[in-house]
Order: C-alpha cells, then sequence, then structure tokens
C-alpha cells in the first residue's frame, strides 16, 4: 500500500485558500448536526515520526467549535494506565454521544508493543461502529529523506528539541522495514466500517485539504445514514413476527439451568466451620494478590432475591476494604447512556493488585434489555461478541475473571419475596418490579441459557451457584474463589 503512494502531491489550486475557508464552514455545520443527531465521532492520527500530526490536529480543529471536542495525546502509557488492561485507557476516553475525540496516536501502538493483534483492534473498532460511532482514521506519510530533515530542524530549535528522542532516529535510520511494519497493520485493520486515509503530508496545505475534505465527506455520510434511520423509525409500522420467527427453533437450543439440582444443602455446623477456613485463606491470598500485583473481577448475576448480596458480602468480611470496591449495577444514568454501553464498566475495572466485586453487570444487555426491550434484536445479539472480546482483554492483562449466576426456583423467590415484604428492615429490598419479573420468568430463564452458553470461556468461565440453600451457596462461591486465586497466585 504505502510504497505504491505517491507522495509528492502538493496543493496548485489557485483557491486553495478559500476552498479550506469553505471546508471549515462546512464542518463547523455537520459539527452542529452531528451533536443534535447524538452521533458521537473518533478521529485518530498516526503516522511516521515528524510526520506532521500535530500540526495537522491543529489545523483541523480550528473548524471545529472548542466545547464540542477533545484532543488525547495517547503515546506514553501513564504509571496508572500500566495497571489496567491495554484498551482501559482508550474505552475510558471514548466520546459520549454528539461529541468529537481525536486521538493524537492511538490503539495501534498496541500493535508495534505486542499488546494487540489486527484482529482485536478490528473487534474493539466494530463494537463502536455498531453502537452509532463514526471512527475516521488518519495515516500521514513523508519520505524518510523528508522525515530526516524535519528531525533535523526540530533538533536545531531550542523549544522543539525536546520532541525528538532516540526511537525517532532510529524509526528513519530503518524507514524501509516501518514502512513495511505499518503497511501490514494499515491493510489489516482497513474496513468498510473504519476505513484508513492515507495522508501524503509533505505539502502542508495539500494534507490539510485532504484531511478536512475527508473528514466532511465522512461526517456528511454519517448524518445522512442517522437522518434515514431516524425516518424509517418514525414512519415503521409496528410488524408481526411469524410464529416460526419467533419461535426460532427453540426445541433445539441449548439448556443449562433447567439441569441445577438446587436441593444442596450445608448444616450451621458445616457452614460455619467452612466459612471460618475459607475466609482465613481468602484474606490470605488478598493480601498475595497485592503483592503480586493481579487484579480480580468478581461478577454476581441471579434472580432477584436470588443471594448476591449474601455471598458479596462473605467475602468482604474477609479482605481489606482498602484493596476492593464493590459496584452496585443499576440503569444507566444520562451521562452512561450518552456513550457505549460497555463503558461505565471499563470505567470500575480494577488496576493491578485490586479487587472489583460487580453486583449486576455488563449481560444486562442479553438479559433484562433485551427482554425488556431497551435493547434492540441487533444491539443485544451482537453483545456476545462484544462481552467475550472485552472479557478477553481482561484476561490478556492477567486478570482472574469469574462469572456467578445465583440459581434459585421460583417457589423459593416467592417465599424469599413474601419474607421481605413481612420484614421492616428488609422492604426496601423488595418492589412492584421484582413482583412483575416473575411475570416473564421463563423468557428470562432462556435468556440466561443462551447468555451463560454463548459467553462462559476458558478464561472468563461462569459458575451456576445452587442458591435455594444461603448456607450452601455462599459456601460454594467462596470455594470457587479460594481455588482460582489459589491457583493464580501458586
Amino acid at each position: 500500500m504505502l510504497e505504491k503512494i505517491d507522495l509528492k502531491k502538493k496543493a496548485n489550486w489557485e483557491d486553495t485558500d478559500e476552498r479550506i475557508k469553505k471546508l471549515e464552514i462546512r464542518i463547523g455545520e455537520l459539527q452542529r448536526r452531528c451533536k443534535e443527531l447524538g452521533i458521537p465521532i473518533m478521529v485518530l492520527f498516526e503516522g511516521y515520526e515528524a510526520s506532521g500530526k500535530g500540526t495537522m490536529i491543529g489545523r483541523m480543529i480550528r473548524a471545529l467549535d472548542p466545547r464540542g471536542f477533545q484532543v488525547f495525546p495517547m503515546e506514553k502509557e501513564t504509571e496508572e494506565d500500566k495497571m489496567h488492561p491495554y484498551l482501559w485507557r482508550f474505552f475510558t476516553k471514548t466520546p459520549a454521544k454528539g461529541r468529537i475525540h481525536i486521538f493524537d496516536k492511538s490503539w495501534y501502538q498496541g500493535f508495534f508493543d505486542d499488546k494487540l493483534t489486527p484482529e482485536e483492534i478490528r473487534q474493539f473498532e466494530k463494537q463502536f461502529v455498531d453502537d452509532g460511532n463514526l471512527i475516521v482514521k488518519f495515516f500521514l506519510a513523508i519520505t524518510g529523506k523528508e522525515q530526516k530533515k524535519r528531525l533535523k530542524a526540530l533538533e536545531k530549535n531550542k523549544s522543539t528539541k525536546w520532541r525528538v528522542n532516540k526511537s525517532d532516529w532510529s524509526e528513519n535510520k530503518n524507514y524501509d522495514e516501518q514502512v513495511l511494519r505499518y503497511d501490514t497493520l494499515l491493510i489489516k485493520t482497513d474496513t468498510h466500517e473504519a476505513p484508513w486515509t492515507v495522508v501524503e503530508a509533505m505539502d502542508r496545505k495539500y494534507a490539510t485539504m485532504k484531511i478536512l475534505t475527508t473528514l466532511a465527506k465522512a461526517m456528511e455520510t454519517a448524518v445522512k445514514n442517522a437522518e434515514g434511520m431516524k425516518a424509517a423509525s418514525a414512519g415503521k409500522d409496528a410488524e408481526v413476527e411469524s410464529g416460526v420467527a419467533a419461535m426460532e427453533h427453540e426445541e433445539f437450543k441449548n439448556g443449562v439451568l433447567a439441569g441445577i439440582d438446587l436441593g444442596k444443602k450445608l448444616t450451621d455446623e458445616e457452614y460455619r466451620k467452612k466459612k471460618k477456613d475459607l475466609q482465613k485463606r481468602l484474606a490470605i491470598l488478598h493480601n498475595k494478590m497485592y503483592l503480586k500485583r493481579v487484579p480480580v473481577v468478581l461478577a454476581f448475576e441471579g434472580w432477584d432475591a436470588g443471594g448476591k448480596g449474601g455471598a458479596i458480602k462473605r467475602i468482604t468480611q474477609a479482605i481489606d476494604p482498602r484493596g476492593y470496591e464493590v459496584v452496585p449495577t443499576a440503569s444507566p444514568n444520562d451521562i452512561e447512556k450518552a456513550h457505549h454501553y460497555l463503558w461505565r464498566f471499563w470505567e470500575k475495572f480494577p488496576k493491578d493488585g485490586h479487587m472489583t466485586i460487580f453486583d449486576r453487570t455488563w449481560y444486562g444487555r442479553v438479559m433484562v434489555e433485551r427482554i425488556e426491550g431497551f435493547a434492540t434484536e441487533d444491539e443485544w445479539k451482537r453483545a456476545y461478541a462484544e462481552i467475550n472480546n472485552m472479557e478477553a482483554q481482561l484476561v490478556k492483562n492477567g486478570t482472574v475473571v469469574l462469572k456467578f449466576w445465583m440459581h434459585i426456583d421460583k417457589d423459593e423467590q416467592a417465599a424469599r419475596f413474601q419474607s421481605r415484604q413481612e420484614t421492616p428492615e428488609k422492604q426496601w429490598k423488595i418492589t412492584d418490579e421484582d413482583w412483575r419479573n416473575r411475570e416473564k420468568w421463563d423468557e428470562y430463564e432462556k435468556a440466561v441459557d443462551e447468555m451463560i452458553v454463548k459467553t462462559s470461556t476458558k478464561g472468563a468461565p461462569w459458575h451456576v451457584i445452587e442458591a435455594n440453600d444461603k448456607r450452601y451457596a455462599r459456601i460454594k462461591v467462596l470455594e470457587i474463589v479460594v481455588d482460582a486465586l489459589e491457583k493464580a497466585l501458586h
């Protein structure tokens, strides 16, 4: 790709400045329209060292309202960044609806640092495109001779000398090898949804024209698509599914919950003895976890009144409160709704050596949001792959990921609901919504079965906990956590 590009192109138009001015006006208009339509935009700048990324970013943002964009220089990882999965620092900086975030270097550096594969990069970008984001990617290219010239000029100037380092000169010295590496990356990550635009950056006015023109066209297309979807949604009559489509061959689907034996129990004496031993071991493991900088994510899902809170409490009783956080997940607020649905969870993932316990999780997308219609069919169906990819990034970073489904039967749930209503200090735990959800038990059971089958992986397994007996459930959760940590910290 790169070796075939003519890098000598120049802005030879007599009205170049006038064209640039018109493009800036148009981009300003499109920025306002994108804000109205709630289109989030990511603009990436990659390229050779000294190719002018900073200059081009500065030139591009002249067209934008500064209240609606932010620039992120991403070349260096902070100490905080290094204590999280590699993609954490990028995911947490992705834009809310209607905003533009500009990245001076991006997740593509992960390819050169052997932290990301091209496939992982494609997966990362796809989840945002599928969620309505516009991703515009620029690669600035210059010749090796021009790069050498610019590096020398930067070094000569006292105010810019600090910007040139050994790695810049190393890239120039091995320019031909770098071309091949960049070429491989560009080819493998150039997709229809998020294509690369290679910018011939020898002539700055030409580069400015190409960047502004490309951005304007991309924004126009995004606006047109969003307006079309809005119009189609407004005029669409309710469609009645055929019986066959609605069934989706239910008899052939995988089942999990129906085969669980909920009769397992522990006596009070067995429970006390096991709890004391497991909590003692967990306390020691929590210290080792911190010393060895191993992050841990515990994700709890289950039926209402299934015992999530009780199981979590038996874990936290044993560990240092400075080394963990319990995150109760409720309906997303306005800020969270303005981002990709996984954003709020990336924000809470633990740094190395810490534990985060989620009481309800990202799996709401394929359960409550699916059943209650808060997510479209396309959104919840693609979520399985998005979730698996996210958890794979955690595991790749060395995170211990354990997921628990607290399983009770319908009669046990009814008994617990009744007990909560009759106990004053527990009445806050029961709502009308809890009773309404029981009416959709069968729908939820099918959704849970599918969720467990599609997202239980070797690195992030699901554990179905027989929770009709609270004592048995709490001990089983402790045993699983202790066993997993002992294996990870051996």
